[in-house]
C-alpha cells in the first residue's frame, strides 16, 4: 500500500485529545521523533506482524479486525480523530509478545500520526511513570490471576473427573471382587461333587454322555441372549416345576442358574434321558456349579473388560501418552470425554449422539479439545440441573468440521449472551464457577486452532457450535487480545 510522508504540525497534535494536555515542548519531541503519513485504501498492518508502531487517526476513516478461523471479523469502524491503535503496550518490553494483536486497515486514503514503538515506550517509561506502574500492575496482575484461576478451573475439572471416575470404577471393580469369591466356593462345591460322582455307582456311558452335555451346556451359556423380566420368571416357574416332579431336592436353587445360561425345561429331558435316576439330583448339581462357574467368569470379563476401557478413556481424555500436536479423530475425543463425565451428567439426562463417522481426522491439540468438550458439556448439564436431553452432533459445515452441544435448559439471557466469553463472567452461584471456562474454550478453540466458537439460545434450546479447520499448519502460539 502506497504511503505518503507529510510534515508534522505541533499544533494539529495539540488537537487531538490524546495530546491535549501535554507542554509545546513534548508535543515538539513528538514531531521529531514521529511522522504524519497518508495511507491509502488497504490494510496499515496485521494481526501477528511484529508491533513497530503506534498510529493516531488524524483524519479519515479506521477499520479494526480480528482473525476467526481463516476470515477477518470487523470488530470497530470509526472516523473519530484521535482514535489509536497498534503498538501501545510496547512499554511492557518483552514480557510479552510485541505483535499487533488485531489488523487495521483504512477503506478510504487516510492520515496518521505515526510513532516508532520504541519512541513510544520511551514517552510512556519516561513521561508517565507512575501510570506505567499502574498500568504493569493491572495487566500483570490481570494476567496472574487468570493463570491461576485457569489452574483451579482445570484442577476442579481434574477433581470432578476423579470422583467420576471412581465412581465408574468402583461398580466394575466390587462386581469383579463378588464374582471371584462366589466362584470360589462354586470351584469347591464342583470338585466336591465331581468326586461323588467319579466314586458313584456311574457306567461308563453315563458319564461320558454327561460330559458331553457339560460341554453343550457350556456353549449355550456363552450365546444365551437376555430375557425381559416377564420370560425370566415363566421360564424359571417351568424349570422349578420340573424338577419337582422329578424329585430334585430344592429344585428352585438351580432355576436361575439354567434360566440366565438358556436352558429350559426340553434340555432337562435330555439330562435325565442319560442319567440314572439315582444320580438325576447329582448331575444336575454338577452341571449347575459348572453353568455357575461360566456365568461367573463371563460377570469378571465384563467387569475387567469394563475397567480397561475406563482406564483407556481416561489415557485418551488426558492424552498423556500423546504428542501435544497431532492429527486426531474428532469422535474418539468426544466419546473418552462423555465416558470420563458420565457420572457427571448423571442418569436424569439423556445423552444423544449424533454422530457423522465420515467425518476425516483433523491437526490439532486434542487434550485442549477434551478441555473445550469437558467446559461445554458441564455447562449443559449444569444448566438443565441434572433433567434433560444433550445431544452432541458433528458434522461438515462448508470447509470446516462441526462439533455441536445442545441442551434443553431454560437459555441463556439475551442481555448477557455477548459477556459469556468474557474472562471471569459466570451465572453459576459464588463458589461454584470461576467464570474462565468459557473464555479458555474460545482461546482453546479461536487463537489455538483458529477455528470459531457461537452459541445460539432460546429457552429449551442452547447450541454451542465449535467449528474446527479440516487441514491446517500448526497453530502459533496463543497471543493474548489487546
Amino acid at each position: 500500500m502506497s504511503t505518503e510522508t507529510i510534515l508534522c504540525s505541533v499544533d494539529e497534535l495539540r488537537t487531538l485529545f490524546l495530546f491535549e494536555k501535554l507542554t509545546d515542548e513534548q508535543l515538539a519531541w513528538l514531531c521529531r521523533e514521529g511522522r504524519v503519513q497518508m495511507f491509502e485504501p488497504g490494510y496499515v498492518y496485521r494481526e501477528g506482524d511484529p508491533a513497530t508502531c503506534f498510529y493516531v487517526l488524524l483524519e479519515g476513516t479506521v477499520v479494526l479486525s480480528r482473525r476467526v478461523g481463516a476470515d477477518d471479523v470487523e470488530v470497530n469502524r470509526t472516523s473519530d480523530r484521535g482514535v489509536y491503535s497498534g503498538a501501545f503496550q510496547s512499554y511492557l518490553g518483552d514480557r510479552v509478545p510485541q505483535v499487533y494483536n488485531s489488523s487495521l486497515r483504512v477503506p478510504v486514503a487516510s492520515r496518521f500520526f505515526v510513532l516508532s514503538s520504541e519512541a513510544f515506550a520511551q514517552l510512556m517509561r519516561e513521561w508517565f511513570p507512575m501510570a506505567v506502574h499502574m498500568l504493569e500492575g493491572l495487566f500483570f496482575g490481570s494476567q496472574n490471576a487468570k493463570q491461576v484461576i485457569g489452574q483451579r478451573e482445570r484442577l476442579l475439572a481434574l477433581g470432578s473427573l476423579s470422583a467420576g471416575l471412581t465412581h465408574e470404577l468402583n461398580n466394575p471393580a466390587a462386581a469383579a471382587l463378588r464374582a471371584t469369591s462366589t466362584l470360589r466356593e462354586r470351584v469347591a462345591g464342583m470338585r466336591h461333587k465331581l468326586g461323588k460322582i467319579a466314586g458313584g455307582p456311574h457306567e461308563r456311558a453315563e458319564l461320558e454322555a454327561l460330559m458331553e452335555l457339560q460341554e453343550q451346556a457350556v456353549e449355550q451359556a456363552a450365546k444365551a441372549e437376555p430375557l425381559s423380566p416377564l420370560e425370566t420368571s415363566d421360564r424359571e416357574d417351568a424349570v422349578t416345576d420340573w424338577m419337582d416332579d422329578h424329585g430334585v431336592t430344592r429344585g428352585w436353587e438351580l432355576a436361575s442358574t439354567f434360566v440366565q445360561s438358556g436352558l429350559d425345561a426340553s434340555w432337562l429331558d435330555r439330562v435325565e434321558a442319560v442319567a440314572a435316576p439315582a444320580n438325576l439330583d447329582g448331575a444336575l448339581r454338577w452341571l449347575g456349579y459348572t453353568l455357575e462357574t461360566e456365568l461367573l467368569m463371563n460377570e469378571i470379563q465384563d467387569s475387567t473388560t469394563r475397567i480397561s476401557a475406563l482406564v483407556g478413556a481416561a489415557r485418551q481424555y488426558s492424552q498423556l501418552d500423546r504428542a501435544p500436536y497431532q492429527v486426531t479423530d474428532i469422535h474418539e475425543l468426544l466419546e473418552s470425554t462423555l465416558q470420563m463425565l458420565a457420572g457427571k451428567i448423571g442418569p436424569g439426562v439423556t445423552v444423544v449422539k449424533d454422530f457423522d463417522r465420515s467425518l476425516p481426522r483433523i491437526p490439532g491439540y486434542p487434550g485442549e479439545l477434551n478441555q473445550v468438550w469437558t467446559n461445554l458439556i458441564d455447562n449443559a448439564v449444569s444448566a438443565m440441573e441434572g433433567t434433560g436431553t444433550l445431544t452432541v452432533r458433528t458434522g461438515l459445515d462448508r470447509d470446516q468440521l462441526l462439533v455441536e452441544f445442545g441442551d434443553t435448559g431454560p437459555g441463556i439471557a439475551p442481555e448477557i449472551r455477548d459477556r459469556i466469553f468474557e474472562p471471569f463472567f459466570t451465572t453459576k452461584a459464588v463458589g461454584e464457577g470461576t467464570g474462565l471456562g468459557l473464555d479458555i474454550s474460545w482461546r482453546i478453540v479461536v487463537n489455538k486452532h483458529h477455528g470459531d466458537l457461537r452459541v445460539e439460545s432460546v429457552p429449551g434450546d442452547t447450541r454451542f457450535r465449535v467449528r474446527l479447520p479440516l487441514t491446517a499448519p500448526q497453530p502459533d502460539t496463543e497471543q493474548e487480545p489487546s
